[in-house]
Formats: structure tokens, C-alpha cells, sequence
């Protein structure tokens, strides 16, 4: 028997609905998973929702379990955190982290969802796909010990970053931003933080994070001889100018893309896609984490969350969404 559910769609720019939804019957090797929880992703959905997906990048783009076509009307997300219904014994009533849209229940392969530990509580997992992306750029990175590093841009990815910095041996991190208030995250774990004005410099690397122009040249400027910056920001159809000139080429410096679609080269050959969720969940066992959520509201109250979230009238980091 199918049954009924209801999901957000981004319909316009800037604008949303809930639409009713159908959940399609079980298979064998299928759960039926209610939603506990899900979070917007700011930095990408902001971007879906004022339409600013690239057409060359529409297939790259997709959600997993996304409907609809870039740019509109289409359900998109993919932080999402349930209890499963119905499926395989050994997964009835657990609690799973999915790539699924926000919706009040869904079907999907057995092998989509991960078991979130019990240490890691319900609310908390929604990070799961922020923090993996952390765990990607940071493969990609490959920081030693004692590295002498700058986090440049304190949203949720950027943070991320640096709290799993914080727990390398000997690392000297500093989380850098324009708004003194990120300095409460930088207290979360146990870092120093700066504003771009006041970062050190002669650095041995920066992963930068703050999607705009002026945070990847002061990144740049940050870095010592050799030093590489991982470049963590998407920034869609937008054009950004890199500051190339000067003493870039005599410093011998190194920009590096760094992007979660694909497992790192450096892990690809011994670590899955669920390999490297299944990480970010136990890494969120940590309650450090708990500071990138800023914000929460109910189900119902989607198409008005998002209108604000396009407007930039939505303060703060995560935005956790309750489920009824």
C-alpha cells in the first residue's frame, strides 16, 4: 500500500511549498523511514533557491533523492535524520541518517541510510553531511603535525573544518572571520579566533570557506612559502577574481579545489561514500558540535524559513527543522 506524505519544493526564487507526497510501498530491500529532524544546508540551498546552479553543473548538483529539475520547481536537501518504520529487522526503530529532501516519510534502499551511534543524539545528527564534507577537504588537505593553520570563514562547513582541526596533535589553529560573534564557535573547540585583520600570517595552510572574493585573497595573503590553500567554497554562477599577481608565483603557493561529490584521491581506493559518513556520525558524538545549530523551527513552517534564507534575513548557522 502506498501512503501519503508531504515535502518541501522550491518553486520560484526565493519561494517554496509543501506539496503532498506519495510514499510508494516497501520493497524487500527498502526501509520506510519517518522524519525526526532535517536542516537547511545554507550556502547550497540558498544558492538552488535563487537559482544560481550553473546548467553545466545540473547534473552534478543533484541530491540523491531529489525530484524536478534545476532550477525550478524542484525538492531539493539532503540533511536528513529519521526512525525507521518498517525494513529489515535489524533496522526497525532505529534511528538513520539519509541524503533525502525534506519530507514526513520516505522509502528508500536499505543501503541509502546510516545508523546514526547512540551516542550521537537525533537532533545533533542532522551535521552528518556538513561534517563529512570536513572530513573530505581535510583528506584533501592532509595537515601534519604542528601545521601552523587558518580556517577562513566560520559558516557551517568552515566550522566544521575547524573543530575537527582542533583535536590534531600539535596544530595551531585559528578560525578566521568577519563577524566577532563566530568567536563563540572558536570557544566551542577550544581554538583562537580572529578577524581577517587580526590572523596571523606565514601560515602552512588555509582552508577557506567563506565564499567570497575578499576571503580567498586574504587567504592567499595568510600562507607562508609552499603554503596551499584548500578551497572549500562553491560559488555557482558567480564569477571571482584571484589574486595571481605580485609575489604568488615567488612564494611558490598552491590553490587546491576540494569538493564532497567525490571521495578524496587521497582515501578513494579504501574508503566509501558510506565509509566516510559513517565517520562524520561517530564524530559528532562530540557536544562541541551542538554550536553550529543556531536556529529551529517547525515542519509547517518551511516556505516561510526559506523566503527569509533567500532574502538573507536568516541569522545565524544551522537551521534544524522539526518534524511532527
Amino acid at each position: 500500500m502506498t501512503r501519503k506524505a508531504r515535502a518541501l519544493w522550491f518553486t520560484a526564487a526565493g519561494t517554496g511549498e509543501i506539496r503532498d507526497a506519495v510514499v510508494p510501498a516497501r520493497g524487500p530491500d527498502e526501509v520506510l523511514v519517518r522524519t525526526l529532524f532535517s536542516a537547511m544546508s545554507r550556502g547550497t540551498e540558498s544558492l538552488v533557491l535563487r537559482g544560481g546552479v550553473p546548467s553545466s553543473q545540473h547534473d552534478v548538483m543533484r541530491a540523491p533523492f531529489q525530484e524536478g529539475d534545476f532550477p525550478w520547481p524542484v525538492k531539493y536537501g539532503y540533511l536528513n535524520v529519521g526512525r525507521v518504520e518498517d525494513g529489515p529487522a535489524d533496522l526497525v526503530g532505529r534511528t538513520v541518517f539519509c541524503l533525502y529532501p525534506h519530507q514526513t516519510e520516505y522509502v528508500v534502499p536499505a543501503t541509502a541510510v546510516i545508523v546514526v551511534p547512540e551516542a550521537v543524539p537525533a537532533a545533533r545528527a542532522v551535521l552528518a553531511g556538513t561534517v563529512e564534507t570536513a572530513v573530505n577537504a581535510l583528506w584533501d588537505a592532509a595537515p601534519l603535525v604542528g601545521d601552523r593553520i587558518a580556517v577562513v570563514g566560520a559558516g557551517m562547513v568552515g566550522s566544521s573544518v575547524a573543530g575537527l582541526l582542533s583535536r590534531f596533535p600539535g596544530v595551531d589553529v585559528q578560525l578566521v572571520d568577519v563577524d566577532p560573534e563566530r568567536a563563540k564557535i572558536a570557544e566551542a573547540f577550544g581554538i583562537r579566533f580572529a578577524t581577517p585583520d587580526e590572523a596571523e600570517g606565514e601560515l602552512d595552510l588555509v582552508v577557506h570557506a567563506s565564499a567570497s572574493e575578499a576571503g580567498l585573497a586574504r587567504s592567499l595573503e595568510l600562507l607562508g612559502h609552499e603554503g596551499t590553500v584548500v578551497e572549500l567554497s562553491w560559488y555557482g554562477d558567480r564569477r571571482v577574481s584571484v589574486p595571481l599577481g605580485e609575489n604568488f608565483h615567488s612564494r611558490r603557493l598552491t590553490v587546491r579545489g576540494s569538493q564532497v561529490g567525490t571521495v578524496s584521491p587521497a582515501r578513494a581506493g579504501r574508503r566509501t561514500y558510506g565509509d566516510r559518513l559513517a565517520l562524520a556520525l561517530r564524530l559528532l558524538a562530540d557536544p562541541a558540535f551542538d554550536v553550529l545549530i543556531t536556529g529551529e523551527s517547525a515542519f509547517d513552517e518551511l516556505p516561510g524559513l526559506i523566503t527569509r534564507l533567500a532574502g538573507g534575513e536568516l541569522p545565524g548557522l544551522g537551521h534544524r527543522i522539526v518534524y511532527p
